[in-house]
């Protein structure tokens, strides 16, 4: 599993479905060109147009099961009978460089990397009520009301877990979320334990001469 790196720093992005998650990413992002995406590794067959590397890390069933079993995933879940997980060989790559890595992952997913990486940094986007997110939703035009329910109930669970994460985005201006967003950024970085080896000269004895 990646160590905590000196200044790399690993951010875990967490949201209901509708609350506009992938489009704050797509916000922020071109001001963080040392920010890379994690892609997610599934098992499932990629579709008309994805793209390995790209869209997912397309592994076969016994590669992924021999994965979990060497604890090459930072987290993983089984879901609709297909393997999902997030590929640890990929993030240490990343942070070697000295780059940061943004996780997008649901909250099981977050749950399981605050147990593996306690030092990376959680954000949990929020819709500014359950009302809006349902208007959202419902907009979008692509679900039935049976599974505009499911995914309204879903959202309420997944609410319940911002208690645990670092920081908390309220997406009602995307413009102001952004803000939100690029502060939470550039606040890890001059942060303690990020600036250490900046500190260090200060507090250590100086190995030059007194000149008086």
């Amino acid at each position: 599993m990646p160590r905590q790196p000196a200044s790399s720093q690993i951010f875990v992005v967490s949201a209901p479905s509708g609350v506009g998650k992938t489009t704050l990413i797509n916000k922020i992002s071109p001001n963080w060109p040392n920010l890379c995406f994690s892609v997610s590794a599934t098992t499932r067959p990629p579709r008309a147009g994805e793209v390995h590397g790209k869209d997912y890390l397309f592994f076969s069933r016994e590669e992924f099961i021999r994965g979990v079993r060497e604890d090459r995933f930072l987290e993983w879940a089984h879901v609709h009978g297909e393997y999902y997980g997030t590929d640890s060989r990929q993030i240490e790559g990343w942070l070697t460089e000295g780059k940061d890595v943004l996780l997008d992952i649901d909250v099981q997913g977050a749950r399981q990397i605050r147990c593996m990486l306690p030092w990376a940094r959680t954000i949990f986007i929020l819709p500014p009520s359950m009302d809006v997110l349902q208007e959202r939703l419902r907009k979008r035009a692509t679900e039935t009301i049976e599974v505009l329910t499911k995914r309204l109930a879903a959202a309420q669970r997944e609410i319940q877990e911002a208690i645990w994460y670092d920081f908390i985005i309220v997406n009602d201006d995307l413009q102001e979320a952004a803000a939100d967003f690029n502060a939470i950024l550039r606040a890890c970085h001059c942060d303690r334990a990020a600036q250490t080896s900046k500190l260090k000269p200060f507090l250590l004895p100086s190995l030059q001469p007194v000149i008086d």
